[in-house]
């Protein structure tokens, strides 16, 4: 274990200079340093907090969010929450519980208190406020964030857990290690798809099939910007590209415990850097078929009658609701629709009409949560559809669900018939 060396208004937070809400940050921060190996602390541009939703906090969760804003911890670098467990100012109209949804506003309350922005979204990278930047250090709990961060733009960040999230933004500070290293930010990994990869869900029956493989490993994907359209200048608008690299990321994370990926000749570090990223002696996994990961994210082919279809896991950007609107106009649903995303993003559909146009279907924009945090059950929900790799592993095991999987178009095709259709060839 490395000697962690503190600078003297670090050792003064340490010992309780800013009082004790703070103290209790800098004890969280610099007892992870230490555990791995960190020689010092390293200053965060913006932190992202997640296990937000009662749903995971519980009661226990709830009271030390209590205790710790008690002490009078406040945010000091901007800092952001992943979703919670219900759309805040809609519980009531969507059928959510009072005793759900008390804890629920306690918590957001708690989180508030301490300054944190309650943004209770997944994505802080398609906001033009928090977006990170090439070189950024970050404090990111939520996974497919992390792996958007490390990956698209180049930023470091390793995969906080919550409180560790919000320590690291009550103190501006976490501690340097992991993915904040250069030398760990290397390829483990050498992935060579020979099939092809066309949608967002062949990206998450993709993720499925490396995420397995690779564990915790750094992969690269050594020929998929073949499958990629270039990214637009401004990321925050999502397109194309970003929507297929945000279900990646959020799948690899998932499936596996990945929190950077390179692609070759596409992502930051590997334009700059080239095959110099990749490890000496790397393993080489070919992918020459997609079935293996459908096959275990279409977990129920029995199911045929869906009670609703979801789409936006990570949350939905402006591109894939333009697109979800373009093929509802003028449909009537049998059943329900949600496609979650952020308040911001669902404002600005809200200006290009997009949100009318869905709900004039029967659909719902849904803000604030998602179907894996939310207590689907307790709305009479039981099958599930949706082209998200991340929501078919999370819900059938946190809300016993069953799901089918599959493109966009099946699964507006679902919700205008209520029915899950095999895809036709």
């Amino acid at each position: 274990m490395t000697d962690l060396k503190l600078s003297s208004e670090e050792m003064a937070l340490l010992e309780g200079a800013e009082g004790a809400g703070v103290q209790r940050a800098m004890e969280i921060v610099v007892t992870l340093g230490r555990i791995y190996g960190a020689p010092d602390l390293v200053p965060v541009r913006h932190v992202q907090i997640a296990g937000v939703s009662y749903k995971n906090l519980g009661d226990a969760g709830v009271a030390f969010l209590n205790e710790w804003a008690g002490e009078g911890a406040q945010a000091r670098v901007p800092a952001t929450l992943n979703p919670a467990g219900m759309e805040l100012g809609r519980w009531q109209e969507m059928g959510f519980s009072p005793d759900f949804a008390r804890p629920q506003m306690e918590a957001i309350k708690a989180f508030v208190k301490m300054g944190v922005i309650p943004t209770m979204s997944c994505t802080p990278y398609l906001f033009p406020d928090y977006a990170p930047h090439r070189g950024d250090h970050l404090a990111w709990a939520e996974s497919s964030a992390v792996a958007w961060a490390n990956s698209v733009v180049g930023a470091y960040t390793n995969r906080e857990g919550g409180p560790s999230a919000l320590a690291a933004a009550i103190v501006g500070r976490t501690a340097r290690y992991g993915y904040h290293l250069p030398e760990n930010r290397r390829a483990t990994h050498v992935i060579e798809v020979t099939c092809p990869v066309r949608s967002i869900a062949d990206f998450g029956a993709l993720s499925y099939i490396v995420g397995k493989r690779v564990g915790d490993g750094v992969p690269w994907f050594a020929d998929l910007a073949a499958w990629l359209p270039p990214l637009p200048k401004d990321i925050t608008l999502g397109g194309d590209a970003g929507d297929r690299l945000k279900t990646l990321g959020a799948g690899l994370a998932a499936y596996g415990a990945v929190a950077l990926y390179h692609v070759a000749g596409y992502t930051p570090e590997a334009r700059e850097q080239g095959e110099a990223l990749i490890r000496p002696n790397t393993s080489r996994i070919v992918i020459d078929s997609l079935a293996e990961g459908y096959d275990v994210m279409d977990a129920n082919p029995e199911v045929d009658k869906i009670d609703l279809v979801t789409l936006g896991c990570p949350h939905a950007s402006i591109s894939e609701l333009r697109r979800i609107a373009q093929r509802l106009r003028g449909e009537n649903l049998a059943t329900r629709l949600w496609i979650t995303t952020s308040q911001i993003t669902r404002a600005r559909a809200d200006e290009e009409g997009l949100v009318a146009v869905i709900k004039a279907a029967g659909g719902e924009v849904v803000a604030d949560t998602c179907a894996v945090v939310a207590p689907v059950r307790s709305l009479g929900i039981r099958t599930m559809a949706t082209n998200a790799g991340k929501m078919a592993n999370y819900a059938p095991m946190h809300s016993g669900v069953s799901m089918r999987y599959g493109d966009m178009e099946q699964c507006l095709d679902a919700a205008i018939s209520g029915r899950w259709r095999k895809k036709s060839v």
